[in-house]
């Protein structure tokens, strides 16, 4: 494995639909520990896109160009619908690149695993793109459980939920369960971690899916409870055709409830071009801020700043050895171990 110096990590972002455009290359070109070198993508009309929004970056049509480079390179980011995942994380990791890996990070927990031993193998860093853990409602309801404000939790609801009835007009649409398609596996790789990062370990679990979109497609909608070791309950939903909405999150606790409602507002930022330097990056309007207390006496609690440039600023900072992993890949691993198990049951 090359060392990364204190020059610019040399990235390579491989895809450029919502993952690579809106997420990573944004955080990679706002973040000076990185230089955006390579932007992989067949689609003529994105690598038009990607060559205006960054022409500092070489397009390049296909990951074999990308891997003629990779002398060149010292990081590689997957944007790249689940199922291809396993074969171009092992290829980068065989190359001497460092790697982080979209999610949902694997179809199977078996090639998880393997993964994961590849990179220790090869001496190179493996991490998985959890970025909700850097919610603006996330850490704002890690803060609140830190300061015990709502006493000892005894329930936790969470849910991800929207109306779009024709679908997202990509992959999600109709890749198979066997590939890592699905809402369970794509928005259930996020709430069941925020879950763990909040109450620990999973004990049991239980859970529903059905498919209400395409016939050949996995599930749209999902349901899952877990029991955690710390005795919390969670109860989570996932749902892309939600003529309405519940609340985010809904936390009960034996002084206090919490109740927010809306979507963190990150991604339609990056979306609409935002960068994270800008002053209003990851500020949740005051209009949209969570409830904390007891009905008939509640309050809005000022939101925390979402930061998403944190997952790239701790990972710059381990790829030098100067601390952790932003996600230690074993924790979306053992994710991928709970939905295996509801699928199996389901």
């Amino acid at each position: 494995m090359r060392p990364v110096t204190a020059a610019p990590v040399r990235t390579a972002v491989v895809g450029f639909g919502i993952s690579g455009k809106v997420f990573h290359a944004p955080l990679i070109a706002a973040d000076p520990k990185y230089s955006l070198d390579v932007i992989v993508t067949a689609d003529p009309a994105r690598a038009a896109e990607a060559a205006r929004l960054y022409p500092q970056a070489r397009i390049v049509p296909t990951p074999d160009a990308l891997f003629a480079l990779a002398g060149d390179l010292d990081l590689v980011i997957l944007g790249t619908p689940p199922h291809t995942h396993f074969d171009l994380a092992a290829t980068a990791i065989a190359h001497g690149l460092h790697i982080v890996v979209d999610k949902p990070f694997v179809p199977t927990s078996a090639q998880g695993e393997e993964l994961i031993a590849l990179a220790a193998d090869g001496g190179v860093q493996l991490t998985v793109f959890q970025n909700r853990r850097w919610d603006a409602d996330f850490l704002t309801l890690q803060k609140l459980l830190r300061d015990g404000a709502v006493g000892e939790v005894r329930t936790f609801e969470s849910r991800f939920e929207w109306w779009r009835p024709e679908g997202f007009g990509n992959w999600r649409d109709s890749v198979s369960l066997a590939e890592g398609g699905g809402i369970l596996h794509d928005l259930g790789a996020h709430l069941i971690d925020q879950a763990v990062q909040l109450f620990g370990p999973v004990e049991k679990s239980y859970g529903e899916t059905a498919n209400y979109g395409h016939p050949e497609g996995a599930d749209t909608e999902a349901f899952v409870s877990l029991l955690h070791e710390s005795g919390v309950r969670s109860r989570l939903w996932m749902n892309g055709m939600a003529a309405q909405v519940g609340p985010r999150f809904h936390v009960l606790g034996s002084e206090a409830g919490y109740t927010k409602w809306g979507l963190d507002g990150q991604e339609p930022a990056l979306a609409a071009g935002m960068t994270p330097s800008d002053p209003a990056y990851g500020v949740d309007p005051q209009e949209s801020w969570g409830l904390l207390g007891v009905d008939g006496a509640a309050a809005p609690v000022p939101a925390e700043r979402g930061a998403y440039p944190e997952f790239y600023a701790q990972l710059a900072a381990a790829l030098r050895g100067e601390g952790s992993l932003p996600v230690d890949p074993a924790d979306p691993l053992e994710v991928l171990r709970v939905i295996e198990g509801i699928h199996a049951l389901a």
